[in-house]
């Protein structure tokens, strides 16, 4: 059931399946509990109940010639990959945007090795049994080939992820929907410097918040706007931010819940600059797909990602923004004011341009998707 933020809709309550059809495919749905993102109980309860309805579900449907999964949830979806291979005689598909238990050993989530050597032998176990691995970086195709190490690797490729550029796009400032959004949230007349998404684990967030404030309330770029810092989303992390916004009066911060995938246009076209950050330890290990929405907007981008992961090498390449490693805060600091002193001089807008035309010329989600058929069809 979609779920994202724990909610579940109440014509998803009553039956442990529902059958739907959207753009001519058929979908099955598997009932799950709420659950709550700061509830570590509540997120596994969550977890397992689909890991389960996922493979009663398998027998639900009939002939399949191929099983494509994800590494959602964490292992599971690629046991469930194996298990629909096994059930169902087809040709398996593991796509892997996040590769656990690196992602949570990275953040410190869990230190029992006992259980993060279980779950790398499962992992390992569900990329062996694939007929082909497709994962979302360059980076996170080295993490496939260091796993096995010199061993058979199994057959990889790298697929960039994408947005829907007919969907995001640059707006003109001046945009009605843009400005309603900003006049909402107190934002109009101001230089916005925006992360959107998800306020978790992954991110560094509770030391990025300590940067923003030696940017203090009032502080003017080179062309007069008052500088804000809108954080749009929500997460495991969000209330501690709010505490120490609250607890520093950082009257300059500002936070936005989620918004519909029909107004992320407007939300996304309101920031001048945004943020694209990963914690340090994730290269080869996550790719922040956010990245491609900041690049169809034509936003130029504070990038806070380690050198040679995938996204800080198309920012780099594109020259699309200003990028420097995880906890290096001086350094954050400086590209910050160097966007406030660069406000409104054409530079801040050409780096936005240069990522939205390569964006169009080489990510466009129509190349993505052949792309993924090509591979699929020809394993």
């Amino acid at each position: 059931m979609p779920s994202y933020l724990g909610t579940i809709e109440e014509k998803y309550k009553t039956q442990k399946y529902y059958e739907e059809e959207i753009n001519g495919v058929k979908v099955l749905r598997i009932r799950v509990p709420e659950f709550s993102k700061t509830d570590k109980k509540s997120r596994v309860k969550n977890i397992v109940s689909y890991f389960f309805g996922a493979m009663g579900a398998t027998f639900k449907v009939g002939k399949m010639d191929y099983v494509f999964s994800i590494s959602q949830p964490p292992i599971l979806g690629g046991l469930l990959g194996v298990w629909g291979k096994w059930v169902k005689h087809a040709k398996y598909i593991y796509n892997i945007q996040d590769f656990n238990p690196e992602q949570v050993l990275a953040v410190g989530y869990t230190k029992n090795k006992l259980i993060t050597d279980a779950m790398m032998w499962f992992d390992k176990f569900s990329c062996k049994r694939s007929d082909l691995v497709i994962t979302v970086g360059r980076d996170l195709v080295e993490t496939v080939e260091n796993r096995f190490k010199g061993k058979k690797v199994p057959k990889t490729v790298m697929i960039n992820n994408w947005i829907d550029e007919n969907e995001i796009y640059p707006l003109d400032e001046n945009n009605e929907k843009v400005q309603a959004f900003k006049k909402k949230y107190g934002l109009d007349g101001k230089f916005v410097i925006m992360y959107s998404g998800n306020i978790g684990l992954y991110y560094d967030l509770e030391n990025l918040i300590k940067v923003v404030k030696k940017i203090k309330p009032g502080t003017k770029t080179a062309d007069g706007r008052e500088v804000v810092f809108a954080f749009v989303g929500a997460g495991s992390v969000l209330d501690k931010l709010v505490m120490y916004k609250e607890s520093n009066n950082m009257d300059n911060v500002v936070f936005i819940p989620y918004q519909d995938k029909e107004d992320l246009i407007y939300s996304l076209n309101a920031g001048d600059v945004h943020w694209c950050v990963n914690a340090k330890g994730i290269k080869g290990v996550s790719c922040p797909s956010k990245y491609y929405g900041l690049a169809a907007a034509g936003k130029p981008i504070i990038g806070v990602l380690e050198e040679g992961s995938e996204v800080r090498c198309l920012i780099e390449d594109t020259k699309g923004g200003l990028c420097c490693n995880p906890g290096d805060y001086e350094q954050i600091e400086k590209d910050i004011q160097w966007f406030i002193e660069n406000a409104g001089n054409g530079e801040v807008t050409a780096m936005g341009q240069r990522g939205h035309d390569y964006l169009i010329e080489n990510l466009t989600r129509e190349k993505s998707v052949k792309k993924y058929a090509e591979e699929i069809l020809g394993c």
